[in-house]
């Protein structure tokens, strides 16, 4: 059985900081809205990393005449401003985190679910796979900006048919 209690997610800013949400998007090209401010705050509360229908479904509660046209846009809008990332995955539909800083995770090929994986982020990572990768790589032409780590594989529980 897992225990999902350890990828609880805590929220990754405090709502004092709508000032710097403005100013990241405003940088980025585009306005500060309500809709995007309530987009962004369910991203950095939901627990796991949902799908632009399951952000519709929870803003939508919020606030009822929000569009998925809207929320689609939205996501567009936090993605720019490096607000939030997009995580596209082999099969299955984009899912949205709320965190912007480099962290990992793990996916679910059963489910399609991805959660964040409870381990701290090594910007030296790579060199501790391949201490001359970093060289190599610069030599070819090719500069490295950043990277990501993924575990793929599934849940086993004894409750769950898969």
């Amino acid at each position: 059985m897992n225990n999902m209690s350890m990828f609880h997610r805590e929220p990754a800013r405090l709502r004092g900081e709508d000032a710097d949400d403005r100013r990241a998007l405003e940088e980025a090209g585009w306005r500060y809205t309500r809709q995007r401010a309530a987009v962004l705050a369910y991203l950095r509360t939901a627990c796991g990393h949902p799908t632009a229908e399951q952000v519709f479904a929870a803003v939508r509660q919020r606030l009822p005449n929000i569009s998925l046209a809207t929320v689609y846009k939205a996501l567009e809008a936090l993605v720019d401003a490096r607000l939030a990332n997009r995580i596209a995955g082999d099969h299955g539909p984009t899912r949205y985190d709320g965190r912007s800083e480099p962290h990992y995770h793990l996916r679910c090929q059963h489910s399609g679910e991805v959660l964040d994986l409870p381990l701290p982020y090594d910007p030296t990572l790579l060199d501790k796979l391949n201490p001359q990768l970093m060289e190599m790589l610069r030599q070819q032409g090719f500069e490295i900006m950043e990277h990501r780590l993924e575990l793929v594989g599934r849940f086993v529980c004894p409750d769950k048919p898969y």
